[in-house]
């Protein structure tokens, strides 16, 4: 703490203290989302699904303005400076996409923040989905819930992770860290490799990131640099890869999310996606179900597109950024790594405690993983 001034010390309390409960993920996550997908089956998918979510009563006008009201300009150096304006920004717009969950307006203010699929997005997907499957990829015996935490588990405790396991029977996703809490959905079943390459996704990355946040000085990392997002789950998908445990079915779930949120954005309508997946891409009912949902909570979520842009811009940055580690300091996000490597230098912020084990110690993917994943970029 030596080096943070105090007023920044300060200023970093404050904007923690009104946006800390600012939590998209948790917040578009349907609460009947078990009694919708049963409805929609019954009826033979033809039903629009109709999600309600938890309250999210905030007053945007007031928050915005406490937002804009924080001194930064007793902020004498530039890079913090820049890190906090850019983060108030950042925040301002996540408001807004906040405040619009389940309304028509909350598509917009998705495109908004996390923008939609390029055609070079799209051609990447539709690259992947016309791979052949590997023969050689062994993908292991089905695991329950159980089971699966299990593998979290012992990962946990080689690496010394401080952390809390829930099981949740009402999410759309099979995993979620929220600070140190990883949450497995009760309902999960994942082969045994989808199930090494989860525990290294949410807790080699997604776990990691927060521990080290909460290490920091300053909080403004457990918030998140401005669109994090693609950085952050392009990490995560990275940490899959380098623990040799991305699988060709894998990479086809994440096109069919570029084309799942190309199709939202097209079409609007929910049976439309599901169809889609399904009988242009052969895709079995259970997973077009929840990658058709995952797209749609909130109202229109454009999120998921990022993931594979983001693991082949992560891929390149693992390969060619002399301090890529630092982006493992938080929330960080690939433009601002020169920055967080200037305020690691002047002992602002810390270097990352934790490192992902994979990014210590990488497998050895084969050829043909090797140049699949270089082709996409």
């Amino acid at each position: 703490m030596s080096n943070v001034a105090p007023i920044l010390s300060s200023i970093d309390t404050q904007l923690h203290q009104l946006v800390k409960d600012i939590d998209i993920l948790e917040a578009v996550k349907p609460l009947n989302y078990l009694q919708q997908r049963n409805a929609f089956f019954e009826n033979h998918f033809s039903i629009e699904p109709r999600f309600i979510y938890a309250d999210t009563s905030i007053d945007p006008f007031t928050l915005k303005r406490s937002l804009f009201n924080l001194p930064l300009e007793e902020i004498e150096d530039p890079d913090i400076y820049t890190l906090y304006l850019d983060v108030i920004d950042s925040y301002v717009d996540k408001i807004d996409q906040f405040k619009s969950i389940g309304s028509s307006e909350f598509l917009y203010d998705s495109l908004r923040y996390y923008g939609e699929p390029s055609e070079k997005d799209i051609r990447n997907a539709q690259f992947i989905l016309h791979l052949p499957d590997n023969p050689d990829e062994q993908t292991g015996a089905l695991l329950d819930a159980q089971a699966i935490s299990e593998i979290l588990a012992k990962m946990a405790i080689e690496e010394n992770y401080n952390w809390q396991l829930q099981m949740d029977e009402t999410m759309v996703a099979n995993a979620l860290v929220s600070g140190t809490k990883v949450r497995i959905n009760s309902h999960a079943i994942l082969s045994t490799i989808d199930a090494q390459a989860l525990a290294h996704h949410e807790l080699g990355v997604h776990l990691v990131t927060s521990l080290n946040a909460k290490a920091q000085p300053l909080q403004i990392l457990s918030l998140g640099c401005p669109l994090n997002t693609m950085t952050q789950e392009g990490l995560a998908i990275l940490s899959e890869y380098l623990s040799g445990n991305l699988s060709v079915k894998r990479l086809k779930t994440l096109a069919l999310r570029v084309m799942a949120v190309n199709s939202m954005i097209e079409d609007k309508n929910f049976r439309t996606t599901f169809l889609l997946l399904k009988e242009n891409y052969g895709v079995d009912d259970n997973l077009a179900y929840t990658i058709t949902a995952r797209v749609y909570r909130g109202g229109g979520y454009t999120k998921d597109h990022l993931y594979l842009k983001g693991f082949s811009m992560i891929l390149s940055a693992y390969e060619q950024e002399k301090h890529f580690n630092h982006l493992l300091a938080g929330k960080t996000s690939l433009a601002y790594l020169p920055l967080i490597s200037r305020l690691i230098s002047k002992g602002i912020l810390l270097e990352p405690e934790f490192i992902t084990p994979a990014y210590r110690n990488p497998a050895s993917n084969g050829a043909v993983s090797r140049f699949i994943t270089h082709a996409i970029r």
